[in-house]
């Protein structure tokens, strides 16, 4: 039997097996689902076994389907190494780091590092996903992305991990509002007010929501919006609160009439961490990010 799996195939089972739907891993590989849909079932054809198993909420991955997800993360992993070390001779290839965090790294402190190495590497291409820090371990723990960063409150077991930013959180509220004199300000005393958020899906706004929960509440939003600036200005125009990291905080607060005021609740003082596998196994222009990633702190 002949068994003839491309690279795409192998980037298409992956995307697959990480989203749980081949609709989405067809997605994420630009692909139209019928022809998602047929690729994958070449691969199940060409090795003569099944690879996942199919149901109303999506797909399952068998025996087979992980082993193929284990060797495909290899193979790749390895075909990023060759792209590397062959660049100098072939400027046709392209690196590709995966580079997850959450939303404070993403929105307040990547741009202008992630920016800065783009221009200075053309040939290398960035792919760049926010997600919960939990999420985010869980990932380079599994070899789905090269690089994380993630609030030191959650547990990293056995990855390298290395400094980045301080990630303190901040509640924003009117100038006139019956809080804005205090210094500081616990959770707990501001979790049944009116927040402004973000739009769903973010990292903060699940960091936020479950600290709520545990505190038998649940967080109440006017309205949710896609930036930190938008939150600040839907506050100064007294909508409701908010709580941003501490950096777009007082950020908005030079131009608007805000008020900032640090969480007094251990879990607000953050710091962020760059976390990886094994920086020794890394290619070269994925360390290459790293490094820079660490200069900038």
């Amino acid at each position: 039997m002949s068994t003839r799996l491309d690279l795409n195939d192998l980037r298409l089972f992956l995307h697959v097996a990480e989203t749980g739907s081949i609709t989405a891993g067809a997605g994420r590989s630009h692909l139209a689902l019928a022809s998602a849909s047929a690729r994958v079932r070449g691969m199940e054809d060409a090795l003569g076994v099944a690879l996942l198993t199919r149901d109303r909420r999506g797909v399952q991955l068998t025996d087979a389907g992980r082993a193929l997800q284990h060797h495909a993360r290899c193979v790749l992993q390895q075909m990023d190494k060759m792209r590397d070390e062959l660049s100098e001779y072939a400027h046709g290839l392209k690196g590709h780091i995966r580079l997850l965090g959450n939303t404070a790294a993403i929105s307040e402190f990547l741009p202008e590092t992630l920016g800065t190495f783009l221009a200075q590497n053309p040939y290398i291409d960035i792919d760049l996903e926010e997600r919960l820090s939990h999420e985010i371990v869980q990932a380079i723990i599994d070899g789905i992305a090269d690089i994380g960063i993630v609030a030191d409150s959650v547990d990293t077991g056995h990855l390298q991990t290395m400094p980045f930013r301080e990630d303190n959180l901040m509640v924003v509220m009117p100038r006139k509002h019956a809080l804005a004199r205090r210094k500081q300000l616990p959770f707990a005393e501001i979790v049944e007010e009116n927040f402004v958020g973000l739009s769903g899906g973010s990292a903060l706004q699940e960091h936020l929501s479950g600290h709520a929960i545990r505190t038998g509440k649940r967080l109440q939003y006017r309205v949710r919006l896609r930036s930190f600036d938008g939150i600040c200005r839907m506050v100064e125009r007294e909508v409701g609160i908010g709580v941003l990291p501490a950096t777009a905080a007082l950020r908005c607060q030079k131009t608007m009439a805000i008020k900032c005021i640090p969480l007094s609740d251990a879990w607000a003082k953050r710091q962020l961490l760059i976390c990886v596998r094994n920086e020794a196994e890394l290619p070269g222009h994925t360390r290459q990010l790293l490094e820079q990633l660490q200069r900038q702190t």
